[in-house]
Protein backbone atom coordinates (compact mmCIF):
# COMPACT_ATOMS: atom_id res chain seq x y z
CA UNK A 1 0.00 0.00 0.00
CA UNK A 2 0.90 3.75 -0.82
CA UNK A 3 3.05 4.88 1.84
CA UNK A 4 0.76 8.46 1.82
CA UNK A 5 -2.54 6.55 2.04
CA UNK A 6 -4.30 5.75 5.43
CA UNK A 7 -5.12 2.01 5.95
CA UNK A 8 -8.31 -0.06 4.30
CA UNK A 9 -10.64 1.98 5.10
CA UNK A 10 -11.45 5.86 4.39
CA UNK A 11 -7.78 8.01 4.39
CA UNK A 12 -6.07 11.59 3.64
CA UNK A 13 -2.89 11.96 2.52
CA UNK A 14 0.02 11.95 4.99
CA UNK A 15 3.12 12.17 2.61
CA UNK A 16 4.99 14.49 0.92
CA UNK A 17 3.64 15.48 -2.17
CA UNK A 18 4.88 13.82 -5.39
CA UNK A 19 6.21 17.05 -7.68
CA UNK A 20 3.78 17.65 -10.53
CA UNK A 21 1.39 15.06 -10.00
CA UNK A 22 -2.27 15.66 -10.25
CA UNK A 23 -3.67 15.09 -6.53
CA UNK A 24 -7.22 13.61 -7.03
CA UNK A 25 -9.61 12.61 -4.12
CA UNK A 26 -12.62 9.70 -4.62
CA UNK A 27 -15.86 9.56 -2.80
CA UNK A 28 -17.60 6.23 -3.25
CA UNK A 29 -19.47 4.22 -1.13
CA UNK A 30 -18.75 0.88 -2.15
CA UNK A 31 -15.72 -0.01 -0.62
CA UNK A 32 -14.27 -2.40 -3.81
CA UNK A 33 -15.30 0.01 -5.84
CA UNK A 34 -13.16 2.96 -4.27
CA UNK A 35 -10.44 0.93 -3.28
CA UNK A 36 -9.32 -0.13 -6.81
CA UNK A 37 -9.81 3.39 -8.18
CA UNK A 38 -7.23 4.21 -5.43
CA UNK A 39 -4.85 1.82 -6.42
CA UNK A 40 -5.36 2.25 -10.22
CA UNK A 41 -4.44 6.02 -10.10
CA UNK A 42 -1.76 5.43 -7.44
CA UNK A 43 0.23 3.18 -10.10
CA UNK A 44 -0.12 5.46 -12.94
CA UNK A 45 2.18 7.77 -13.80
CA UNK A 46 1.35 11.48 -12.90
CA UNK A 47 -1.78 11.05 -10.74
CA UNK A 48 -1.95 10.48 -7.26
CA UNK A 49 -4.84 9.95 -4.73
CA UNK A 50 -4.24 12.03 -1.78
CA UNK A 51 -7.90 10.77 0.05
CA UNK A 52 -10.86 8.44 -0.91
CA UNK A 53 -14.31 8.59 1.46
CA UNK A 54 -17.21 6.86 1.44
CA UNK A 55 -19.39 9.64 1.26
CA UNK A 56 -19.68 13.36 0.45
CA UNK A 57 -19.98 14.50 4.15
CA UNK A 58 -16.38 12.32 4.97
CA UNK A 59 -15.21 14.03 2.08
CA UNK A 60 -16.19 17.38 3.40
CA UNK A 61 -14.73 16.98 6.49
CA UNK A 62 -11.56 15.64 5.93
CA UNK A 63 -8.32 17.83 6.35
CA UNK A 64 -5.76 17.72 3.59
CA UNK A 65 -2.52 19.49 3.66
CA UNK A 66 -3.35 21.06 0.01
CA UNK A 67 -6.20 21.24 -2.25
CA UNK A 68 -6.90 18.17 -4.37
CA UNK A 69 -6.83 18.83 -8.33
CA UNK A 70 -9.32 16.59 -9.51
CA UNK A 71 -12.46 14.96 -7.32
CA UNK A 72 -13.98 11.68 -8.34
CA UNK A 73 -17.43 11.46 -7.60
CA UNK A 74 -20.22 8.57 -7.42
CA UNK A 75 -23.70 10.11 -7.58
CA UNK A 76 -25.42 7.31 -5.79
CA UNK A 77 -24.29 7.69 -2.55
CA UNK A 78 -25.96 7.37 0.93
CA UNK A 79 -26.57 10.67 2.24
CA UNK A 80 -25.51 13.69 0.27
CA UNK A 81 -25.52 12.37 -3.25
CA UNK A 82 -22.49 13.42 -5.32
CA UNK A 83 -24.58 15.94 -7.57
CA UNK A 84 -25.77 17.92 -4.58
CA UNK A 85 -21.98 17.45 -3.13
CA UNK A 86 -20.57 19.59 -5.93
CA UNK A 87 -21.30 23.02 -4.82
CA UNK A 88 -20.16 22.51 -1.06
CA UNK A 89 -17.04 20.83 -2.47
CA UNK A 90 -16.10 23.87 -4.54
CA UNK A 91 -17.01 26.08 -2.01
CA UNK A 92 -14.29 24.36 -0.02
CA UNK A 93 -11.65 24.19 -3.30
CA UNK A 94 -12.79 26.66 -5.51
CA UNK A 95 -10.54 25.33 -8.54
CA UNK A 96 -11.07 21.53 -8.01
CA UNK A 97 -12.39 19.95 -11.02
CA UNK A 98 -15.24 17.39 -10.76
CA UNK A 99 -15.35 14.29 -12.70
CA UNK A 100 -18.24 12.26 -11.97
CA UNK A 101 -18.61 8.16 -12.37
CA UNK A 102 -21.18 6.69 -11.88
CA UNK A 103 -23.41 3.68 -13.19
CA UNK A 104 -26.39 6.05 -14.11
CA UNK A 105 -26.43 7.54 -18.15
CA UNK A 106 -30.28 8.88 -18.07
CA UNK A 107 -30.50 12.34 -19.87
CA UNK A 108 -31.55 13.69 -15.72
CA UNK A 109 -28.76 12.70 -14.15
CA UNK A 110 -26.14 13.89 -16.38
CA UNK A 111 -28.02 17.48 -17.21
CA UNK A 112 -28.18 17.94 -13.36
CA UNK A 113 -24.16 16.86 -12.87
CA UNK A 114 -23.35 19.41 -15.74
CA UNK A 115 -25.12 21.82 -14.53
CA UNK A 116 -23.93 21.67 -11.15
CA UNK A 117 -20.33 22.36 -12.40
CA UNK A 118 -18.73 18.92 -13.00
CA UNK A 119 -16.37 19.01 -16.17
CA UNK A 120 -16.87 15.28 -17.35
CA UNK A 121 -19.26 12.32 -16.69
CA UNK A 122 -17.56 8.44 -16.65
CA UNK A 123 -19.58 5.37 -16.91
CA UNK A 124 -17.84 2.73 -14.11
CA UNK A 125 -17.19 0.38 -17.10
CA UNK A 126 -14.78 2.84 -18.22
CA UNK A 127 -11.53 0.57 -18.86
CA UNK A 128 -8.81 1.71 -16.79
CA UNK A 129 -6.62 2.83 -18.88
CA UNK A 130 -9.13 4.98 -20.27
CA UNK A 131 -10.25 6.23 -16.49
CA UNK A 132 -7.02 7.30 -15.69
CA UNK A 133 -6.96 9.63 -19.06
CA UNK A 134 -9.63 11.25 -18.25
CA UNK A 135 -8.19 12.10 -15.09
CA UNK A 136 -5.37 13.77 -16.97
CA UNK A 137 -7.37 15.26 -19.50
CA UNK A 138 -9.71 16.95 -17.14
CA UNK A 139 -6.65 18.56 -15.21
CA UNK A 140 -5.63 19.96 -18.57
CA UNK A 141 -8.94 21.93 -19.33
CA UNK A 142 -10.57 18.67 -21.22
CA UNK A 143 -14.21 17.55 -20.42
CA UNK A 144 -14.01 13.72 -21.09
CA UNK A 145 -17.12 11.71 -21.24
CA UNK A 146 -17.83 7.93 -21.65
CA UNK A 147 -19.02 7.01 -25.45
CA UNK A 148 -22.74 6.39 -24.61
CA UNK A 149 -23.05 9.30 -22.25
CA UNK A 150 -21.44 11.57 -25.06
CA UNK A 151 -23.95 10.30 -27.53
CA UNK A 152 -26.79 10.85 -24.91
CA UNK A 153 -25.80 14.50 -24.59
CA UNK A 154 -25.75 14.99 -28.49
CA UNK A 155 -29.30 13.48 -28.52
CA UNK A 156 -30.09 15.45 -25.81
CA UNK A 157 -29.30 19.07 -27.44
CA UNK A 158 -30.11 17.79 -31.07
CA UNK A 159 -34.16 17.51 -29.24
CA UNK A 160 -33.53 20.30 -27.43
CA UNK A 161 -35.83 23.65 -28.93
CA UNK A 162 -35.35 26.18 -26.51
CA UNK A 163 -38.80 28.55 -26.43
CA UNK A 164 -38.65 32.24 -27.32
CA UNK A 165 -36.28 34.11 -25.25
CA UNK A 166 -38.87 34.96 -22.07
CA UNK A 167 -38.31 37.83 -19.97
CA UNK A 168 -37.83 37.86 -16.60
CA UNK A 169 -36.69 41.33 -15.98
CA UNK A 170 -33.43 40.90 -14.59
CA UNK A 171 -31.25 43.66 -13.85
CA UNK A 172 -27.71 44.29 -15.16
CA UNK A 173 -26.06 43.21 -12.33
CA UNK A 174 -28.42 40.27 -11.30
CA UNK A 175 -27.66 38.74 -15.12
CA UNK A 176 -23.59 39.17 -14.36
CA UNK A 177 -24.05 37.70 -11.30
CA UNK A 178 -26.20 34.73 -12.68
CA UNK A 179 -23.67 34.94 -15.62
CA UNK A 180 -21.10 34.01 -13.53
CA UNK A 181 -22.65 30.93 -12.31
CA UNK A 182 -23.31 29.38 -15.72
CA UNK A 183 -19.62 29.99 -16.31
CA UNK A 184 -18.71 27.71 -13.21
CA UNK A 185 -18.25 30.28 -10.54
CA UNK A 186 -19.48 29.43 -6.86
CA UNK A 187 -20.60 32.06 -4.35
CA UNK A 188 -17.67 32.42 -3.18
CA UNK A 189 -14.89 33.00 -6.01
CA UNK A 190 -18.26 35.03 -7.83
CA UNK A 191 -17.81 37.49 -4.80
CA UNK A 192 -13.91 37.33 -5.26
CA UNK A 193 -14.73 38.41 -9.02
CA UNK A 194 -16.74 40.79 -7.95
CA UNK A 195 -15.49 42.52 -5.44
CA UNK A 196 -18.46 41.93 -2.56
CA UNK A 197 -19.31 39.65 -0.09
CA UNK A 198 -20.50 36.29 -0.52
CA UNK A 199 -23.28 37.90 1.43
CA UNK A 200 -23.89 40.25 -1.23
CA UNK A 201 -24.07 37.73 -4.21
CA UNK A 202 -26.53 35.32 -2.33
CA UNK A 203 -28.88 38.57 -1.85
CA UNK A 204 -28.89 38.77 -5.26
CA UNK A 205 -29.31 35.40 -6.26
CA UNK A 206 -32.66 35.40 -4.07
CA UNK A 207 -33.89 37.97 -6.34
CA UNK A 208 -32.90 36.07 -9.39
CA UNK A 209 -34.46 33.14 -7.80
CA UNK A 210 -37.75 34.88 -6.99
CA UNK A 211 -37.98 36.41 -10.98
CA UNK A 212 -36.89 32.83 -12.38
CA UNK A 213 -39.37 31.06 -9.84
CA UNK A 214 -36.49 28.67 -9.28
CA UNK A 215 -35.21 27.42 -5.87
CA UNK A 216 -31.41 26.40 -6.32
CA UNK A 217 -28.39 27.29 -8.27
CA UNK A 218 -28.69 24.42 -10.79
CA UNK A 219 -31.98 25.18 -11.29
CA UNK A 220 -31.24 28.85 -12.18
CA UNK A 221 -28.61 27.85 -14.50
CA UNK A 222 -30.60 25.53 -16.28
CA UNK A 223 -33.17 28.46 -16.65
CA UNK A 224 -30.83 30.22 -17.82
CA UNK A 225 -29.87 28.25 -20.45
CA UNK A 226 -33.03 26.85 -21.53
CA UNK A 227 -34.43 30.50 -21.51
CA UNK A 228 -31.19 31.34 -23.71
CA UNK A 229 -30.78 34.33 -21.34
CA UNK A 230 -27.59 34.62 -22.42
CA UNK A 231 -27.81 34.05 -26.33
Amino acid sequence: MSPHRQGPGNGESTGAPAPGAIDVIIVEDQREIREGLARLIDRAAGVRCVGRYRSMEEALAARLSAPPAVALLDIGLRGMSGIAGIEPLKIRYPDVLVLMITVHNDDERIFEAMCAGACGYLLKKTPPENLVESVREVAAGGAPMSPEVARRVVELFRRFKPPERAEYHLTPYELRVLGMLVDGHNYKTAAAELGVTVHAVSFHMRRVYEKLRVHSKSEAVATALRQRLFA
